[in-house]
């Protein structure tokens, strides 16, 4: 099975068909699934898409039960939380609806946490962190693409002189490096590599 565009979250299973993992879709598993807008809603109140899941949490006045389901709450309903609440030992707290949100200071309202800047993200060394509202994920450092290589998905060197991306002069070679490439001018031209005269 070889899948000329590679399956981003998923695997080439014929030739250029891929089979994606759970929360993801499209004919390379490149898009994140938007389990949001699915029939039949997957939350009962309110649904919030995450890259390759999402999360539940109810109106204000209910709170989110184990099974995640929404029950109706008096006390939650006099706290004004924006997520719904839980109840601990009779105190009520609001809840945020992700690990990557956390409690503003009026202790209702959730705000996000940027996981890229407070060093939080786990990405290994060729990725870097792209923060979202309530998460992060880790994408190929410039010049790395993603790839799946012996069993499991990687960044690699993107060899951009046989993709062709670029910019060297046309008196030029491409010389391809690890994460970038450079240009050197061919015999009699003399030049940057991206200009040669």
């Amino acid at each position: 099975a070889i899948c000329r565009h590679d399956c981003k979250y998923g695997e080439c299973t014929g030739p250029n068909k891929c089979k994606c993992f759970p929360g993801f879709t499209g004919k390379t598993c490149n898009q994140d699934l938007n389990e949001c807008g699915l029939k039949p809603r997957p939350c009962e109140h309110r649904c919030m898409n995450t890259h390759g899941s999402y999360k539940c949490y109810c109106l204000n006045g209910y709170m989110l039960m184990p099974n995640g389901t929404c029950a109706s709450s008096r006390t939650c309903a006099m706290v004004n939380c924006q997520y719904g609440c839980e109840e601990v030992k009779g105190e009520v707290q609001c809840l945020c609806p992700s690990g990557g949100l956390q409690l503003g200071l009026n202790g209702k309202t959730c705000i996000d946490i940027d996981e890229c800047s407070t060093g939080k993200a786990m990405c290994s060394y060729n990725r870097r962190c792209i923060n979202t509202f309530g998460s992060y994920y880790c994408k190929c450092q410039l010049g790395y693409e993603l790839k799946y290589v012996s069993g499991h998905y990687d960044c690699v060197d993107a060899n951009e002189c046989v993709t062709n991306t670029h910019r060297c002069n046309p008196h030029a070679e491409c010389l391809n490096t690890e994460g970038s490439f450079k240009c050197k001018c061919k015999q009699g031209y003399r030049g940057s590599g991206f200009s040669c005269s």
